[in-house]
């Protein structure tokens, strides 16, 4: 079947427990985004907000309740037989045998495997060669976690699944991590991550989806997302300067101030004009701004204003980029 550039697609996609009506709940409710070829999406919420339920249907590892999911081209659930092999799966827990060595635990999985990875090449993608013969208990939650990883890279998949890769890991082996995936991405792999660390939806991911109460409310790259929301310019004024002193806050810019304890906050979508104005005003009055400081919002900002309220106001005409989910479902 030619899928074109979409390996991941989802359409109108609902996960129901428990009955029909009020004694059930709806974790996914309405939720639709495509992953084309290559890219790295990644899916975000609050804990409860539906990610695991959305993934669980993806991997195939559930049927939904409504709507329709295709992986490669196939169901993932009624073809398992099909997806599975060309699919790599990194769950939030490996749950392996605990006395078995890395290596016995890789050749293990191996043998599972179609065109498996040689076992030395599977734990030196994860900096786990030299560990190979300690056994699973005595390797720490981080060096276990890279050993899920190399599980779910042995069968070389076209499309990888990976949910909180990176939890429990140092920084170096985190960086690691992020360098890998990097790499897999640039050779082909589609990946579809799930994280609670921010930073590193931003630094990896091309597109991202925040979900909330089962819904997808926000969708676009990490730029267009924080782009959204107002980047923020603080500093304190000399003794005897007050905001009312400023140039009229509208004409550089400003999109709502704030005065807390003798600092100012500027809010403002051009940056640089309103910096660039400030710092006119300052030098043309002969002042010095203590403690200036100036920077786009975060996607942590961007988050915690989405999951704790929906969308930013105008986000769904944001250059078309950065729109919101017009499925509504059931409450």
């Amino acid at each position: 079947m030619d899928i074109g550039d979409s390996v991941i697609d989802v359409t109108g996609l609902r996960r129901r427990y428990g009955p029909a009506g009020g004694k059930g709940f709806e974790a996914v409710r309405d939720v639709s985004f495509t992953v084309g070829r290559g890219e790295l999406f990644a899916l975000l919420g609050t804990n409860g907000a539906g990610k695991t339920s959305t993934v669980e249907l993806l991997e195939g590892l559930a049927r939904p309740t409504g709507g329709r999911v295709r992986v490669l081209g196939h169901d993932p659930y009624a073809e398992r037989r099909v997806v599975r092999p060309r699919v790599g799966m990194m769950l939030q827990e490996g749950g392996f045998p605990s006395d078995l060595t890395a290596a016995e635990t890789v050749r293990m999985w191996a043998g599972c495997t179609t065109g498996a990875r040689p076992v030395d090449e599977a734990l030196g993608l994860v900096k786990l060669a030299k560990r190979r013969d300690v056994r699973v208990k005595q390797l720490s939650g981080g060096e276990r976690r890279r050993l899920d990883l190399a599980l779910a890279l042995i069968g070389r998949p076209e499309v990888l699944f990976l949910d909180e890769p990176t939890t429990g890991l140092d920084p170096e082996a985190r960086h690691d991590t992020w360098e890998l995936v990097r790499r897999l991405r640039a050779d082909g792999t589609t990946v579809l991550l799930t994280t609670h660390y921010l930073e590193e939806a931003e630094a990896l991911a091309d597109r991202l989806a925040i979900m909330r109460e089962g819904q997808v409310v926000v969708t676009g790259s990490p730029g267009e997302v924080i782009g959204a929301y107002p980047a923020r310019i603080r500093f304190a004024m000399p003794p005897g300067w007050f905001v009312g002193d400023l140039p009229p806050l509208g004409e550089l810019g400003v999109l709502r101030h704030e005065e807390t304890d003798g600092r100012i906050e500027l809010q403002t979508h051009e940056l640089q004009r309103t910096l660039t104005g400030l710092l006119v005003w300052a030098r043309d009055k002969g002042l010095e701004l203590d403690g200036l400081d100036a920077r786009t919002a975060s996607l942590e900002e961007a988050f915690l204003a989405i999951a704790g309220a929906g969308a930013p106001t105008g986000a769904s005409e944001t250059s078309g980029a950065v729109g919101t989910n017009t499925g509504r479902g059931e409450r």
